[in-house]
C-alpha cells in the first residue's frame, strides 16, 4: 500500500497530498490560508510559551495578584491592592498581575513604587488596550492557557481581590491544581470578607454538604481583610518551599 511519511505523520490512500512541507515553505505562490490552520497555531503556542519562560525565568519568588479590571481608583479594593503590591515588594516578592486596569493596575503600582519587580501578563481582549503603565516587565499572550501556565509556574501563591469571571477562573484553577497535587505549599488568599464570604458559605453549605468537595479543599481558601496576614502567608510558603 502506498504511503507517505511527513515527520511523525503518515498518509495513505486519498489522504496523500501532492507537495512537500519544504515546497510549501519555500514557494511564495499560492494561498496563504495555511497560516491560520491548527498545526500552524501550535507553533504560535510554542512561541508564546518560549517567550514567557524566557521573560520570567529570573524573577525569583513571586506572588500573583488577581482582581477586577473594573475597579477604579475610588473603589476601596484599589487601595487594598496597592498596599498589597507594596508590601509584597517590600518582602522581596515579584508581583505578577494580568497587567490590566483596576485592581491589577493598583497592585502593579504598589510594587513598582516600592522598588519591586512589577510584572503584567496581558491577554488579547476586544475591550482592553494593552498593559497598564505600572508594569515593568510585560508579556502579551494570544492564548489563555499559555498565560495561565505562567501565573502558576512562576508564582508561589495567589492573592485574590474582588473580581469577576476571570478572577474566579484563576482562583479555582489554582485550587484544582492544589487539590490534585500538581502544586504544593501554594496559599490562595481571598482578600475581602464581605465580597467572598457568600461564595465560601455556598461551597461549605452546598458542595461540602453534598460531598462534591472535601474539607481540606475548602481549607485551601483563606479568607481575610488583613493585608499583613496575606503577606505573612506568602512569606511562610516561601520559607517552607526553600526549607
Amino acid at each position: 500500500m502506498k504511503a507517505k511519511f511527513k515527520g511523525p505523520i503518515i498518509q495513505r490512500r486519498d489522504q496523500i497530498d501532492g507537495s512537500t512541507t519544504d515546497q510549501r515553505l519555500l514557494d511564495s505562490r499560492g494561498p496563504s490560508d495555511w497560516v491560520h490552520t491548527d498545526p500552524w497555531r501550535v507553533l504560535r503556542m510554542q512561541a508564546e510559551l518560549v517567550e514567557g519562560f524566557g521573560a520570567l525565568a529570573e524573577l525569583g519568588p513571586a506572588v500573583s495578584v488577581f482582581g477586577s479590571a473594573r475597579l477604579g481608583p475610588d473603589h476601596p479594593s484599589y487601595a487594598v491592592a496597592e498596599t498589597l503590591g507594596r508590601r509584597l515588594a517590600e518582602e522581596g516578592f515579584t508581583v505578577i498581575t494580568g497587567g490590566g486596569p483596576g485592581a491589577m493596575e493598583a497592585a502593579n503600582k504598589g510594587a513598582s513604587e516600592a522598588g519591586g519587580v512589577s510584572v503584567g501578563l496581558g491577554i488579547e481582549l476586544p475591550w482592553e488596550s494593552g498593559l497598564n503603565d505600572w508594569v515593568d516587565v510585560g508579556v502579551n499572550f494570544r492564548y489563555f492557557f499559555a498565560r495561565k501556565t505562567m501565573f502558576v509556574k512562576y508564582s508561589q501563591g495567589f492573592a485574590v481581590l474582588p473580581g469577576g469571571l476571570g478572577t474566579l477562573d484563576e482562583m479555582f484553577e489554582a485550587a484544582t491544581l492544589a487539590q490534585t497535587g500538581k502544586i504544593t505549599s501554594f496559599p490562595i488568599v481571598l482578600i475581602g470578607t464581605t465580597y467572598w464570604q457568600g461564595l465560601v458559605d455556598w461551597m461549605r453549605d452546598t458542595q461540602l454538604a453534598e460531598g462534591t468537595i472535601r474539607q481540606d479543599d475548602l481549607d485551601r481558601l483563606v479568607l481575610t481583610d488583613d493585608v499583613e496576614k496575606a503577606v505573612a502567608l506568602m512569606v511562610a510558603a516561601r520559607e517552607e518551599g526553600s526549607g
